[in-house]
């Protein structure tokens, strides 16, 4: 189930607004709970999600740079919330408004992940969240390598935040209703 195995359909799968999805994962990623809305947004069962890298539902067309931010943001032990596009293993997909928050054990220490995610805004993923997530990602396609395509997306992103005078959980903030 790579990128390259699964062909887009290009129909979006909806979910309802008092639906949220959860998943749990461990610390390098993998999926160690997720609850019947995510096995049914992902058309997994719950015996393929169990154990898959939480990947296994990232879309070819989202920012890489958005999930290293996001990376970068839990590892520290902090929360974030960010607008996700997800792809079914079917080659549907779903836009997400997630919260990403870290689990600690009784020492403090971050043992894995936890994710809701909630329906986002219609109105915020057409005329602010696309539009910015087509821009970054045809930086990132500029790129020849992975690494550079992160690093350049990332600068585009930093660059039009600060011309906003936002950091990103501001301007994420400054999007909800």
């Amino acid at each position: 189930m790579t990128e390259r195995t699964v062909s887009l359909t290009g129909v979006e799968r909806r979910f309802e607004p008092d639906e949220i999805i959860v998943t749990k994962t461990d610390r390098g990623g993998r999926i160690t709970y997720a609850n019947p809305v995510f096995l049914r947004m992902s058309h997994l069962t719950e015996r393929q999600a169990l154990g898959a890298p939480h990947n296994v539902i990232r879309h070819p067309e989202m920012p890489r740079c958005v999930f290293k931010l996001l990376w970068e943001v839990i590892e520290r032990g902090n929360e974030i919330f960010a607008y996700v596009l997800n792809r079914a293993i079917n080659g549907d997909h779903y836009w997400v408004f997630a919260h990403v928050t870290p689990t600690f054990n009784q020492a403090g220490e971050i043992e894995g992940y936890h994710s809701n995610r909630r329906v986002p805004e219609r109105r915020v993923l057409e005329q602010t969240i696309q539009p910015l997530y087509r821009e970054l990602l045809a930086e990132e396609q500029r790129q020849t390598t992975k690494a550079r395509a992160i690093t350049a997306a990332t600068a585009r992103l930093t660059e039009l935040l600060s011309a906003r005078g936002l950091d990103y959980e501001r301007f994420i903030f400054s999007l909800q209703g």
